[in-house]
């Protein structure tokens, strides 16, 4: 309930804003993350999903595309979504991405992640699917899980806290709870070129910022091409500068390759 009073406006912080401090604020601040900005050109790729557009009616998500093109990258290589427990690191087949959506929270819309699985198997149609099915949830009633997510909300900060020292001992967890990937697309908000620095909280974290027409060279020809800026960000913990490049190199080669997309 909101109050008035003396120039100002008193509303409730909504408790699902603990999960942030908790992820962003608490624990991510110890991780030792490495970023690195990178450019993409995706002109290729929008130009085939408007003209699937234009034949069927169904616009495809651009993330769906993106998140099916970091699935088959990261499959090359497990080390790149790997989490360590002690002494070892895990490394798992299934690359389960946590794609940022829209949902209804505390009978508002917020940010919140929705994790597919199995990217690196699923279609960029099967996965454009799942997420708009995903943005039409009510987090509170469809999710599941949805009691213990509300039973943690309610929980004293070193109790909450105390849970997430507990899934660094438990990868498998971890990943069920929140995936092996996280991807966040800020650009969708705005437009224009860009990039964004996340607070980043897995091994592997792809921010996908705004859209700027560059001027590019194409068969020795100056051309203008839809430039997308990416921030990409590793656990240097786990993974150093080089294997880092090469996932880069890697994704900017399936991205503009769009193989995914014909």
């Amino acid at each position: 309930m909101a109050t008035h009073g003396q120039g100002f406006e008193t509303r409730a912080y909504p408790n699902s804003r603990r999960l942030v401090i908790d992820d962003a604020g608490v624990w991510n601040r110890r991780k030792h993350i490495i970023h690195m900005l990178a450019e993409l050109d995706v002109t290729r790729a929008r130009q085939l999903i408007r003209e699937r557009a234009e034949r069927t009616g169904e616009r495809l998500s651009f993330t769906a595309f993106i998140a099916a093109c970091i699935g088959r990258t990261v499959a090359r290589d497990r080390t790149w979504h790997a989490y360590r427990k002690g002494r070892h690191l895990i490394l798992f087949d299934d690359v389960d991405i946590a794609v940022l959506v829209e949902r209804q929270v505390e009978g508002q819309k917020l940010a919140t992640f929705y994790v597919v699985r199995k990217t690196n198997e699923k279609s960029v149609e099967d996965i454009h699917r799942e997420i708009r099915q995903a943005q039409g949830q009510n987090v509170e009633e469809e999710t599941p899980g949805a009691r213990w997510w509300k039973l943690y909300l309610v929980l004293p900060g070193p109790l909450r806290r105390l849970m997430h020292h507990w899934l660094d001992f438990s990868p498998a967890t971890r990943k069920q709870l929140g995936g092996t990937v996280v991807l966040t697309a800020v650009g969708m908000f705005g437009k224009g070129g860009g990039w964004g620095i996340p607070i980043a909280s897995n091994t592997l974290s792809v921010m996908v910022g705004g859209i700027a027409t560059k001027p590019g060279i194409v068969d020795g020809r100056i051309e203008p091409r839809e430039v997308l800026s990416i921030t990409i960000s590793f656990d240097h913990d786990i993974v150093d500068g080089a294997p880092a490049a090469r996932f880069a190199a890697a994704l900017r080669g399936i991205v503009e390759d769009v193989s995914l997309l014909t």
